[in-house]
């Protein structure tokens, strides 16, 4: 199926479609997918709103969460597995790639930007949003751009983009910065908050995440003139196409019902759990756009 069919089928003639494929000699995941009678998702712990852990029971939530759930709905139609077994493998920023390449994650929906570079290791989905690299800062910092950086303590999550970006900023500005690398955006978030660093480089949507887990949100502000742009899409392996197509067909079919604004305004609008805070992050221009016209390219 090629992108424009699948953004102008409707839902009923999309699970049509999709079950007319299963009838035919499965392969690939789909195949590890029906033989063993469960699903792997990838999932991250800290990536609010997309992937976390927010409450006792130990599962993860989120949009991204929420979005993959939508494919297993539509999985168990297509294989004709009702009792489909779901299972939860936890991810980070180092380990997401390769537990995709390596079997041990079927599908990896967290906050992971499409890249030139990371499409010659696995496949992308559609697009799911559009995040622009900014910086969280106190209020009372001073901190407005990245020229404000010079000789400062600078914290980004390891082994991202923005990470790399970063680095190569301050080699070739030669600002004197000094990037701390955290494990993960929670801890990075945590090295601001005790002033170990004096702004956290990171893509925006996350930025909004962290800054509403604050006792005083608004004293966090986020700002600096975006430095990159990425693509959020759901990972697939690489060359498994009858895969990427049931999630793919998937997530047009939530874009065209409109059921896309009712989960992003959950997760981005709305007191979220645990804590019931509120990102206050309205849906972009570019991310109406790609709900219109989906798409698994980077961003430019």
């Amino acid at each position: 199926m090629n992108k424009l069919v699948l953004t102008t089928l409707t839902v009923s003639t999309l699970v049509a479609s999709l079950g007319c494929a299963a009838a035919e000699e499965l392969s690939g995941t789909l195949k590890k997918i029906k033989e063993s009678g469960a699903i792997t998702l990838g999932y991250r712990d800290a990536s609010i709103p997309f992937s976390y852990l927010g409450d006792s029971s130990g599962r993860p939530m989120g949009y991204s969460v929420e979005l993959a759930g939508k494919v297993v709905e539509q999985l168990k139609k297509t294989l004709g597995m009702p009792n489909l077994q779901v299972k939860y493998n936890l991810v980070t920023s180092q380990t997401r790639i390769p537990l995709v390449q390596n079997g041990t994650v079927d599908l990896e929906c967290g906050s992971t930007g499409v890249t030139a570079e990371r499409q010659k290791q696995v496949d992308f989905s559609y697009g799911f949003i559009y995040v622009k690299g900014q910086l969280l800062t106190h209020k009372d910092s001073g901190i407005r751009d990245f020229k404000d950086l010079k000789g400062k303590n600078v914290v980004t999550t390891a082994g991202t983009t923005n990470e790399r970006y970063l680095k190569k900023l301050n080699a070739d500005e030669q600002m004197n910065m000094n990037v701390i690398s955290a494990k993960d955006h929670g801890e990075a978030f945590l090295m601001l908050q005790s002033g170990r660093a004096m702004a956290f480089y990171m893509d925006d949507a996350l930025l909004y995440g962290e800054r509403a887990k604050a006792k005083a949100p608004h004293d966090w502000i986020v700002v600096g003139t975006p430095a990159s742009r990425e693509i959020y899409s759901c990972m697939v392996r690489k060359d498994d196409a009858p895969f990427r197509d049931v999630v793919n067909g998937t997530l047009a079919g939530v874009y065209k019902s409109g059921e896309i604004n009712k989960i992003y305004q959950r997760w981005f609008q709305e007191p979220i759990p645990p804590k019931r805070i509120d990102l206050e992050f309205p849906m972009t221009a570019e991310l109406k756009e790609i709900i219109a016209k989906p798409t698994s390219e980077p961003a430019k």
